[in-house]
């Protein structure tokens, strides 16, 4: 078999034969790697005729008669058509506000310049094409707060804590912290992705693991903001669901299970009211919620609908095992379910109904307390192959594949996320339906948004379904044309974007990002060079500052290594090599105390780690980056993180509770301090 036409093939299919490991090392994929990938995409290549066979329909589809459904181009300059209409061709585009704009090809039959941007509509010919035109970049920080230096915090919405939340951080948390991160100053309060997760699966609660990005978890839905208090009493008492919403709320850590059980048995009984009532004043408004939320939305609700079912009935919950009449959203047996079970369809869009009022309810809170961005929402790398966006949308997502990492210093053996990606191929056949719909969705309550592994735009590390990470390869993705529709909808929504750029990031990648406004991501902890940390004033204009991350140890607890101490606990470490480690982090913490006291932020006198962690915000106050995000970890000064990314379950990832309550977190003194610190070194850098 020639090892040259399966390379062929691979390169046709997106997959990248080379590639640069963490260490500078090339890299190849083996044919058998590669063999195993094409088949998991949908490209047999066993045999010499199979290859030829796929080789012969990848190049049809790139290369066919008829152009993709939607066309991207940048706004005022030309869009190259390829030769598939004749020069001087008449045409026709419909811009979004209805203009029409009437004339012909250039003479290589290329589409004039386009001044306006929007979904537009280009008719040519019998062809009616969608166009993408998009502005040169996203929207600024500058732009959106009126200011060059801005500040905002971060915080894992699940751990938010207010009196009667029944132990899970809530919208109607998010609000007040909104307000009270506003009233002090910040811009932005960029919060843990809100992802639809699966209702009937309640021991699956990883944000970034979920079943859609479109649609929200339903469990951090607050009731009582959209339909009333008394509502919600009555609710409570119905159910009998008192008692053990109160010890819920006492747990040190979060019981998702429980959490889960009582919080739906909640909802079903306030929607059974409010179905019930046929005067109740909300009613139109969610009819109207269900009617704008369209096909998406009912095929979300149905998916709900028909996964509790199976797993009622112990049959599979994936959707790839469910009987052949079920697998297909459009199939007429799938529209005879929701039927049958339209209450439980309508129970599901009751609770998206209450959590995106809600969310809408925190931007708005957060803009009316000063903020120039306000929320910025968190969007996953992928989702679930066994979940509802994977469904409803199988022809843009990959099924056969899951995305991961490739082996690293880290990771010998390389990571396998167990999630699902768009399929390149898919999106682009599509007309990138699926990837503007998520984008939109995510968008729609939130002034930003923070892109998870913004590599992904380029290339994804795919491996086939059961085989380990390190037999993976990557897969590039239409670069230009993603960028160019999340400028778009930061135009439409003038929203800020942020890439999450930590990792092995593509040459030449840094630089695009930046041309498109697209800030990415500098961390304290990893912002080191030669043994020492990168002085304030030498860190980029072009991505945020901050000092952790949700995978990261907060400042305190990094200065005295407990999540070292973790990692051996863990198991993702030996004694070894925690001490190893410890050794490493007393050199690394005698590199930031130097930084800090040249920068002046630490005063030569004081090395407590309560002055490290106050001159650690004072330094990133002082940078040039034009946002600066606080973990409420450092704001609060706790010593443990979120999540402890590795295998097993010991640590207690995504669990962790504020220790006050939202309406007077920001006003403990120390966090009232810090957060002042961080404000003035903030206005102090936009002077300079």
């Amino acid at each position: 078999m020639s090892d040259e036409r399966l390379a062929q093939l691979a390169e046709a299919a997106g997959l990248s034969q080379h590639w640069v490991d963490a260490n500078g090392r090339a890299q190849h994929v083996a044919p058998d790697a590669q063999r195993a990938l094409l088949e998991a995409l949908g490209f047999p290549a066993q045999t010499p005729q199979q290859i030829a066979a796929s080789l012969a329909v990848l190049r049809q589809q790139q290369h066919g008669a008829s152009l993709p459904p939607l066309l991207t181009a940048d706004q005022g300059r030309a869009l190259r058509l390829n030769g598939h209409f004749s020069a001087h061709s008449a045409f026709q585009v419909i811009l979004e506000d209805g203009r029409r704009i009437d004339g012909h090809l250039d003479g290589e039959g290329n589409l004039p310049a386009l001044a306006d941007c929007g979904y537009q509509q280009l008719h040519i010919g019998d062809r009616q094409i969608t166009l993408a035109v998009a502005p040169p970049a996203c929207c600024s920080v500058q732009e959106l707060t009126g200011r060059a230096r801005s500040w905002g915090v971060t915080a894992q919405l699940y751990g938010l804590r207010r009196p009667g939340d029944a132990g899970l951080g809530d919208t109607q948390a998010l609000e007040t912290l909104a307000r009270r991160a506003g009233d002090k100053g910040a811009d932005a309060l960029a919060i843990s992705p809100v992802h639809a997760m699966f209702a009937a699966k309640p021991e699956q609660y990883s944000p970034y693991s979920p079943s859609s990005r479109v649609f929200f978890n339903v469990l951090h839905a607050s009731p009582a903001a959209i339909l009333g208090d008394a509502a919600v009493a009555s609710a409570v008492a119905n159910s009998g669901l008192l008692a053990e919403l109160q010890r819920l709320e006492t747990l040190p850590l979060i019981d998702w299970p429980a959490v889960a059980n009582s919080r739906q048995r909640l909802l079903r009984q306030l929607h059974d009211d409010f179905a019930n009532s046929a005067t109740h004043v909300l009613r139109d408004d969610f009819a109207r919620f269900r009617t704008q939320g369209g096909d998406a939305l009912t095929q979300h609700c149905r998916f709900e609908a028909l996964h509790g079912h199976m797993l009622s009935n112990a049959l599979p919950g994936d959707w790839r095992l469910w009987p052949a009449q079920y697998r297909d959203p459009r199939h007429i047996e799938v529209a005879r379910f929701a039927s049958t079970h339209a209450h439980e369809v309508a129970f599901h869009a009751f609770g998206q109904w209450l959590v995106a009022r809600g969310l809408q309810r925190a931007q708005q809170a957060a803009r009316d307390a000063g903020m120039g961005v306000g929320l910025i929402a968190d969007l996953a790398v992928g989702a679930d192959a066994s979940g509802s966006q994977a469904w409803s949308r199988q022809a843009e997502l990959l099924q056969a594949v899951s995305v991961g990492a490739p082996p690293d210093i880290l990771n010998r053996a390389g990571q396998n996320w167990g999630i699902s990606a768009f399929s390149p191929t898919g999106l682009q056949q599509q007309g990138f339906h699926a990837f503007i719909e998520m984008l939109q969705a995510n968008l729609a309550h939130a002034g930003g948004i923070r892109i998870d592994h913004v590599m992904g735009l380029q290339r994804l590390w795919v491996i086939p379904e059961g085989a380990p990470a390190d037999a993976g390869a990557y897969l590039n993705y239409p670069l230009t044309d993603l960028l160019r529709l999340l400028a778009l909808e930061s135009w439409r929504h003038r929203a800020l974007v942020i890439g999450e750029d930590l990792g092995t990031v593509p040459a030449g990648l840094h630089e695009e990002l930046a041309r498109r406004n697209i800030l990415g991501m500098r961390v304290l902890l990893f912002e080191q060079r030669h043994g020492h940390f990168i002085p304030a004033q030498q860190w980029p204009r072009d991505a945020l500052a901050t000092t952790t991350t949700h995978d990261l140890p907060s400042i305190s607890g990094w200065l005295r290594g407990i999540d070292i101490d973790w990692r051996q606990q863990a198991g993702h470490s030996n004694a070894e090599r925690a001490a190893h480690d410890h050794v490493e982090r007393e050199r690394e913490r005698s590199a930031l105390i130097d930084a800090l006291a040249d920068s002046g932020q630490l005063p030569s006198a004081t090395r407590s780690d309560e002055a490290c962690l106050e001159a650690s915000i004072g330094f990133l106050g002082s940078t040039p980056s034009p946002l600066v995000l606080l973990p409420l970890e450092d704001t609060t000064g706790q010593r443990e993180q979120p999540n402890l990314p590795g295998p097993g379950d010991i640590h207690p990832n995504w669990r962790r509770r504020q220790q006050h309550p939202v309406e007077t977190l920001l006003d403990q003194p120390d966090a009232a301090r810090r957060l002042a610190r961080l404000h003035s070194t903030r206005q102090e850098a936009g002077h300079e």
